[in-house]
């Protein structure tokens, strides 16, 4: 195990850093699931394998609710000559936002918001009641899997198939800390792909499970059959679906307060534009949008680029950058999907030099607040959240150095 307390203090760490290294990009995926949360991975160790064969040399964990997977992404990291970054993502809700019907990163429920802590301490640190208050979120997402995992044995007896799910079987083969919906179409599809080897034989199941709907996905696609088993029998109005009860969320100070806690800086996932060039109500004016975060007390920011259209990602992402906000790329890698390591725009379209280039500054960032904490300092963010300094060139310096000497 490796702990950034142990490299050179900083003046010693940059004069290093000046004299040896120039700032060469680094392929960067600061956003990625794993089996802790649901992950297109089978474990830990095929993020690393992966990233090593598509030259990925900085990697972030980024899982719901979760450090547990922290000591083994830390040791991999370390074998494998790649940086880590610690990270965590929260679903909450803001009620202010949720009473005006303001939507902001979930375009499907007002005042709901995804929160991103990035750099949290390692060896991972968390205090109560924040543990507790943690540790109960994630008995109320089990507790609502659970009920949903009912209804879908239920109509799949109704039918009069003999394919029985359990919750059990599904944390001894699929998860490990959390269960979610995408564990029960995973656990579905497995069972129905063993027992039905034919195309027609799947389409009668599943024309019968979706009440004579007939299927769209392709059926011999593992990633397609499962997003359609979630989108047909867990989805507000479907057979399976059961409604998510106020305590599955926690409100959204009170999220920063956790993150801030455990070492972190709280990030607003920005979802930008969809398809068709539409934003949230939220994020449709950046400029708007960059007082709003500045309000709030947030002074980070991510993008999942596989979303977005290059070029209005670029206008975006440049223009917080630009405005002394910190930017981070991922892939997310929360589907069956196993896309590229390498963080794309939608339609598969590479980065451009500038973008990688802010997307190794950002990670750097994120590397110098680790470094600084794991010495007893303060990083990017205060305890309080706010800002530590007004540029974010100090940290991309010193936190090139950081990843220079855990890499050599």
């Amino acid at each position: 195990m490796q702990n950034l307390s142990t490299l050179p203090e900083k003046s010693q760490l940059l004069k290093w850093s000046r004299e040896e290294t120039d700032l060469h990009i680094l392929n960067v995926n600061a956003h990625l699931h794993t089996p802790y949360s649901f992950s297109a991975f089978k474990d830990i160790p095929e993020i690393f394998k992966l990233a090593k064969e598509q030259d990925v040399r900085i990697l972030g964990i980024n899982d719901f609710y979760s450090t547990d997977g922290y000591e083994e992404f830390n040791q991999l990291a370390v074998d494998n000559k790649i940086f880590p970054l610690f990270n965590i993502e929260f679903i909450g809700v803001n009620q202010k936002d949720k009473e005006k019907g303001l939507r902001l990163n979930d375009p499907g429920n007002p005042g709901r918001v995804y929160l991103s802590g990035k750099g949290l301490s390692f060896p991972p640190q968390l205090d109560e009641p924040y543990v507790s208050q943690v540790n109960e979120i994630k008995k109320e997402i089990i507790k609502r899997v659970g009920a949903m995992l009912d209804k879908t044995n239920i109509l799949l007896k109704n039918m009069g198939s003999d394919i029985i799910l359990s919750l059990d079987e599904i944390f001894a083969k699929y998860a490990v800390d959390l269960v979610r919906e995408r564990h029960i179409a995973k656990a579905l599809r497995i069972k129905v792909f063993e027992k039905y080897a034919s195309i027609e034989e799947r389409f009668a199941f599943f024309e019968k499970l979706y009440g004579g709907q007939a299927p769209s996905a392709n059926l011999e696609s593992k990633a397609a059959v499962e997003n359609e088993i979630r989108n047909m029998l867990f989805k507000a109005g479907k057979e399976a679906f059961v409604e998510e009860g106020s305590k599955a969320f926690l409100p959204i100070h009170l999220i920063k307060e956790i993150i801030l806690n455990a070492g972190g800086i709280p990030t607003y996932p920005l979802l930008a534009d969809n398809p068709n060039g539409e934003y949230t109500a939220f994020e449709k004016d950046k400029e708007v949008l960059l007082g709003e975060l500045k309000n709030r007390n947030v002074h980070s920011i991510e993008f999942i680029p596989n979303r977005n259209d290059l070029n209005l990602l670029k206008e975006y992402a440049m223009f917080f950058w630009e405005n002394e906000v910190l930017v981070t790329f991922g892939t997310e890698h929360n589907s069956p999907d196993m896309i590229p390591m390498k963080v794309e725009t939608r339609g598969h379209i590479d980065l451009d030099d500038e973008l990688k280039e802010l997307s190794y500054k950002g990670a750097c960032v994120v590397a110098a607040h680790q470094y600084l904490k794991a010495k007893g300092e303060e990083g990017y963010v205060k305890i309080n959240g706010e800002r530590n300094g007004n540029s974010l060139q100090p940290f991309v310096e010193l936190g090139h150095a950081v990843i220079s000497k855990f890499l050599k």
